[in-house]
């Protein structure tokens, strides 16, 4: 597929409601796409990069400065094979996964279209329709908490995820658990813990979680060793598992029982494949998380969770949960059984709206072979 054409878009999406974490609150997010064009067909990436270095040390800012200072000059007018074509041109920038992984996206979009299949056809992956719940940030009161999941249970979340930081962890955990007794709960810490003062989480064992996700700091493994062993819930790395390689490394030292797996994260959908693999040898459960994506992102996710080793459920809601206008002319619904169904068109398998992606964005760049 020899790449004609390379364009830009960067965005800010309002949300439906603001979204609150350990490292921030934000009413609208950043995001980049990445449009591609080859022998007639048109592919979409999105990268997930947001305006700020909270989650991670890429920015909207830092991504479209490697996107269109060092990726575009690689892969204009270039011959691309694949998704792992893709990454090989692209080796000698290191690091910025956020920026290759959107890229890298859109190569697979266009290459499902050459081929007529979808990206769940091209994973090889089984499911039709993949088991999600619903991420709830941190909320103001713990009357709002329990009305807002309240409010996603009515909906038909069965897995509710809650967002936690010192001080509002074994408290808003337990309110929640007490509530729902059944409910199947996790939380997130996202980094806000150093080993020491995550001796506070203990309590969490009592309360019969999935999971408690990336209590420690973001670029570690084994200090999480150690808190793993402290603990009966299965601690789940994300920000830690930035390559195959980190996730190796995760397993040998027996770091955590479960990883999320984003792609974005890890700089792409072909090394979020080599990772499920690598889980799924080790017998190790994997889930898809989540970066308040649209449905460009929200497509890629659904076909990549629809793999065998995707066995607990993702943060994959459905489209009304972050925006109330998407880019496309598909929107995600919830199915009664809190599954949401994995596009079966030839590629993404959705269709953007240009319109849409005009009325959001910041900055637009072409660059033509």
């Amino acid at each position: 597929m020899k790449i004609e054409q390379i364009t830009l878009h960067h965005l800010r999406m309002p949300l439906v409601s603001h979204f609150e974490t350990s490292f921030g609150r934000i009413f609208e997010r950043d995001c980049i796409l990445v449009e591609i064009q080859s022998e007639g067909l048109t592919g979409w990436g999105e990268c997930v990069a947001d305006r700020d270095p909270g989650y991670c040390s890429e920015t909207s800012g830092t991504a479209w400065h490697i996107l269109m200072d060092f990726v575009v000059p690689q892969i204009l007018g270039r011959d691309l094979a694949d998704g792992a074509d893709f990454q090989q041109r692209v080796d000698n920038v290191r690091g910025h996964q956020l920026a290759k992984a959107g890229f890298e996206m859109a190569v697979w979009d266009l290459l499902g279209q050459h081929e007529g299949k979808s990206l769940r056809q091209l994973f090889g992956g089984e499911k039709t329709a993949v088991p999600v719940g619903v991420s709830v940030g941190l909320q103001d009161t713990p009357g709002i908490l329990l009305e807002t999941v309240e409010r996603y249970l009515a909906d038909g979340y069965r897995r509710v995820k809650l967002k936690i930081k010192p001080g509002r962890d074994v408290g808003d955990a337990t309110i929640v658990r007490r509530a729902f007794p059944d409910l199947a709960l996790q939380v997130d810490a996202n980094s806000a813990y150093t080993l020491e003062t995550a001796q506070s989480l203990l309590p969490l064992d009592d309360l019969g979680l999935l999971l408690i996700e990336q209590p420690l700091y973001e670029d570690d493994i084994w200090d999480h060793a150690s808190l793993q062993k402290m603990l009966k819930t299965p601690v789940c790395l994300d920000e830690s598992i930035v390559s195959p390689r980190h996730a190796r490394y995760a397993l040998e030292m027996q770091a955590c029982r479960i990883i999320n797996i984003k792609p974005a994260r890890s700089g792409g959908l072909r090394d979020g494949l080599e990772i499920h693999q690598m889980c799924l040898d080790a017998g190790v459960p994997v889930w898809c998380g989540g970066m308040l994506e649209t449905n460009i992102g929200r497509a890629s996710n659904l076909a990549l969770a629809s793999l065998p080793g995707f066995s607990l459920p993702g943060d994959i809601s459905a489209s009304a949960r972050y925006y109330h206008e998407d880019l496309t002319d598909e929107t995600f619904l919830l199915n009664p059984d809190s599954t949401i169904t994995v596009p079966d068109k030839p590629g993404l398998g959705v269709t953007v709206i240009r319109k849409q992606v005009e009325k959001f964005s910041q900055a637009k760049v072409i660059f033509a072979d």
